[in-house]
């Protein structure tokens, strides 16, 4: 075993020197929440994405709650079961029952022609994710999104810097959800972001973001500013602070780079698995570009994934498993889900293995992975 080697995360964040100065610089200053800092992130990443709005807020999962809540929806939400707890979690919040549709087999995002057999009078919006960082087909969701007069949101917390059909991820769902995560893209510690180019929904991302109050604190700063506020709306706090956006200011300019590496990982690991039988490595569709969130690969039936899991781990090496579906959960258990009802997500998530993949991992670490996917494989077999 390789109790002497370092411990290889499948994922971590890579802050720098520059970084830390952005935070301190904020600590040292006036403001430290609801201050200028904001603004200047969401400008960035408005900019970044080519959308009209932006609004930051604390989590990846407040920015899906937001989303949700702004459309004012009752009924029924179609969505993925292979995806973080998160998703669907927002849709049962705001008082809506998620109805999931299977996956592709080729991506794993959300299959477009099982979404149309999920549709009813009770569907209002479909919330599908971009799996591992690449997008949906979601031309394809738009189609159905205007034949049944529904909502489209999108969870891109794996997706920051994808595009599809040239266009940045964010610019063509109604709503776009991203997440600051440290195994996300960049990172704020916590930290989300929402992009419309919505302007009615914007203004009312905002209010919800802040308790439904309709002035921030900054707003009612100062010698002349008035006490005077109103709540419009039944919010919560999803406010991000100043020195999180110094740090995501500051990531967000490294944010190409860091694309850079996670691509250039993938194709080593790809490269090194292509004639190993028991391995199906990702598969990248035409017209888009992959973010790279996750590197995950299949595994072959003759392979036990959780006997592969365990070897790995006790060789410090940290593969994981993204995802157990949602219905297998304890809480989703009262919705009388049958598991049968989604083949390709059950075949997945049973054979699925994520390799570590974050851009600080060095060539070294990234040979060592290799080295002991295919020892762990050989060892298996005997």
């Amino acid at each position: 075993m390789s109790q002497d080697k370092k411990y290889i995360p499948y994922g971590m964040q890579w802050i720098d020197e520059k970084d830390i100065k952005k935070i301190t610089d904020v600590l040292k200053g006036s403001w430290i929440t609801t201050g200028p800092k904001i603004h200047e992130f969401e400008r960035a990443f408005a900019e970044y994405i080519g959308c009209k709005y932006a609004v930051a807020v604390n989590s990846g999962t407040s920015a899906l709650n937001i989303a949700v809540a702004s459309l004012d929806m009752k009924g029924e939400v179609i969505t993925t079961p292979f995806t973080f707890a998160a998703t669907s979690n927002m849709i049962i919040l705001n008082g809506l029952k998620p109805v999931f549709a299977d996956i592709k087999p080729d991506t794993y995002n959300i299959n477009p022609d099982e979404i149309k057999k999920k549709i009813t009078d009770k569907t209002k919006a479909i919330l599908y994710m971009d799996y591992a960082g690449q997008p949906c087909d979601i031309e394809k969701m738009r189609e159905i999104a205007t034949e049944y007069n529904i909502h489209l949101i999108e969870d891109a917390a794996h997706a920051l810097g994808a595009e599809y059909r040239n266009k940045k991820v964010g610019n063509m769902a109604d709503i776009t959800c991203f997440s600051f995560h440290p195994v996300k893209h960049i990172a704020t510690g916590e930290g989300g972001m929402i992009t419309t180019n919505n302007e009615k929904l914007y203004k009312k991302m905002l209010l919800l973001r802040n308790h439904g109050i309709d002035k921030p604190t900054s707003e009612r700063f100062g010698s002349q500013a008035s006490y005077m506020y109103d709540m419009k709306l039944l919010g919560t706090n999803c406010r991000i602070t100043d020195f999180q956006c110094a740090l995501g200011i500051s990531q967000l300019e490294k944010l190409e780079m860091f694309l850079k590496r996670r691509e250039e990982i993938t194709k080593i690991y790809s490269k090194a698995f292509e004639d190993i039988k028991e391995i199906t490595t990702p598969t990248i569709k035409k017209n888009v570009r992959h973010a790279w969130h996750l590197y995950t690969i299949l595994l072959d039936n003759s392979i036990n994934r959780d006997e592969f899991f365990n070897l790995m781990r006790a060789k410090n090496i940290g593969v994981n498993v993204h995802y157990i579906p949602v219905y297998r959960f304890s809480y989703y258990k009262k919705f009388r889900i049958n598991p049968k009802e989604f083949p390709v997500t059950e075949d997945i998530s049973n054979r699925i293995i994520t390799l570590p993949l974050f851009p600080k991992m060095k060539n070294d670490d990234v040979r060592r992975v290799i080295t002991e996917v295919k020892s762990t494989l050989n060892e298996m077999k005997k």
